[in-house]
């Protein structure tokens, strides 16, 4: 396990400084947005997309909602049946020879309630029938039919969408506990692994970043929620992966990059958060899938490589997952990446912390 204390700290950096308030997260790391939307107003907008809006609800209030919508659709046409054979006096002269009701062995309201089912359903017991003699029958008959399609489509396409939802899929991609900084081919970079633990890959994988930071405008406005893109290779195509095995995703500190200018004592002293997402398409389904992760600024660990994981056994590569979250420390200028660009145009020579 890693102590941070381990760390070693900047020279400069005093430590009577006040200690840093930790920072709320934006995304949490399951990639859970941490946002509630309070005081919505026009709540009519949720109905307008009413699909969706099933889609969306727990499961429990979906089996509840999907159970509601059947019972109530049967109790309505059967309170329907019952009304057409009361008003014609099916009831009063069930029992009479030579009458003709609209619905044969229909003679109370739970009986009618049973043949609302039977119709909708399409079971066919056989008991009751509706006979050729009661035409308001026959268009009920038709009415019921075309809405109870309609209901099934509707109820059944929801369920079918929630459960064929990849989100499940985004439990099995992984992203490491901790984002680093160190040197790579003297340049300075931030980095973080990720993962697919399924043999079933995802296709057309990307990948991108944002960073998270409360920023004031030259006019005085205040942004406390400030997104800005991190550049891990869509200039390249370095964002586009091929996620069979982990991969460490690599943002060069350079003259675009927000950190260009922070040094390790810099950043210790920032609150931002860096939120991670990776999508692509599901192999089995086709259906896009993304996870998300993030890392507090507490998160971003200066002067560390993570450690292999891929070896090269007999006829195959093998990945120990056990160590995928590992990291161990190496030799990293404190500087910021500005200043060391600088001291590697003025000396080939690697420059010491």
């Amino acid at each position: 396990m890693l102590n941070i204390a381990q760390i070693p700290t900047d020279r400069t950096h005093l430590i009577s400084d006040p200690v840093k308030k930790p920072r709320q997260r934006y995304v949490q790391k399951d990639g859970k947005c941490n946002v509630h939307h309070g005081n919505v107003q026009e709540t009519y907008r949720y109905l307008s997309d009413l699909f969706t809006t099933l889609v969306d609800l727990r499961w429990r209030l979906s089996f509840f909602i999907f159970t509601l919508v059947y019972v109530v659709n049967w109790l309505f046409f059967g309170f329907l049946w019952w009304l057409i054979a009361l008003i014609r006096g099916d009831l009063l002269h069930a029992d009479e020879e030579g009458w003709t009701p609209c619905v044969e062995n229909l003679n109370s309201f739970v009986s009618a309630f049973l043949f609302s089912i039977e119709t909708e359903t399409t079971i066919g017991y056989g008991y009751r029938v509706i006979t050729e003699k009661c035409p308001e029958g026959i268009i009920l008959l038709l009415v019921q039919a075309i809405l109870g399609s309609i209901v099934n489509a509707m109820m059944v396409g929801c369920m079918f969408v929630k459960i064929s939802q990849p989100k499940n899929r985004a439990e099995t991609l992984m992203f490491s506990h901790n984002a680093v900084i160190s040197v790579r081919d003297s340049k300075m970079c931030l980095m973080f692994r990720v993962g697919d633990l399924r043999n079933s890959h995802i296709v057309e994988a990307s990948i991108r970043a944002k960073l998270i930071r409360s920023q004031q405008t030259k006019e005085g406005e205040f942004i406390p929620l400030n997104q800005t893109d991190i550049n891990i290779g869509f200039d390249t195509g370095d964002d586009r992966l091929f996620l069979v095995s982990p991969l460490i995703i690599s943002h060069e500190i350079n003259e675009k990059s927000p950190f260009w200018e922070m040094s390790r004592a810099q950043m210790e002293k920032e609150q931002f958060e860096i939120v991670v997402i990776l999508e692509g398409m599901v192999e089995a389904t086709g259906m896009t899938c993304q996870a998300r992760s993030s890392y507090l600024d507490s998160e971003v660990l200066w002067g560390y490589r993570f450690t292999p994981v891929l070896s090269l056994e007999k006829g195959f590569y093998e990945v120990d997952y056990n160590n995928f979250h590992d990291i161990y420390e190496t030799n990293t200028p404190t500087c910021s990446a500005k200043e060391l660009s600088a001291r590697l145009k003025e000396s080939p020579l690697r420059p010491h912390a």
